[in-house]
């Protein structure tokens, strides 16, 4: 289980930054998102059109990071993270739209491509808690 602490900052923010590589060419992008706890995981869209859209179905591993914004040493937090990147299936489709739609309805304008990301590493920076206070989640 996720403490409670990651939760909440993931919870508390949308955008994310998103990592790829292909070839041993790296890249990066943002995309917001929305949090689904029960799934351990991150809903966001991003067209087939885009570098990482295409590269997500040529290796569905990332890493990430979810930052606040902050010039207070002692208010830095954040989450940096690594997992899979795939379309939903059958089984998600109906939950990550309707989780997604409902953080952002302005997506309800337009064509929209999800995906999910599926979290498998998890390291959570407050400060906080202590300068560099540090606190770790893997998937089982």
């Amino acid at each position: 289980m996720i403490d409670r602490r990651i939760v909440k900052f993931l919870k508390k923010h949308h955008v994310l930054t998103i990592a790829t590589s292909v070839d041993n060419k790296p890249w990066c992008a943002s995309c917001f998102y929305v949090f689904l706890e029960k799934e351990n995981a991150l809903v966001f869209t991003s067209d087939l059109t885009t570098r990482h859209g295409r590269e997500f179905l040529m290796n569905n591993l990332v890493a990430g990071t979810v930052a606040l914004e902050t010039m207070i040493t002692g208010m830095i937090r954040g989450v940096q993270f690594e997992g899979t990147v795939a379309e939903p299936g059958p089984d998600l489709e109906d939950i990550t739209r309707n989780a997604y739609l409902k953080k952002f309805p302005v997506a309800m304008l337009m064509e929209t491509h999800l995906w999910i990301l599926r979290l498998t590493h998890i390291k959570y920076t407050d400060n906080r808690l202590g300068f560099g206070k540090k606190l770790i989640w893997k998937a089982e």
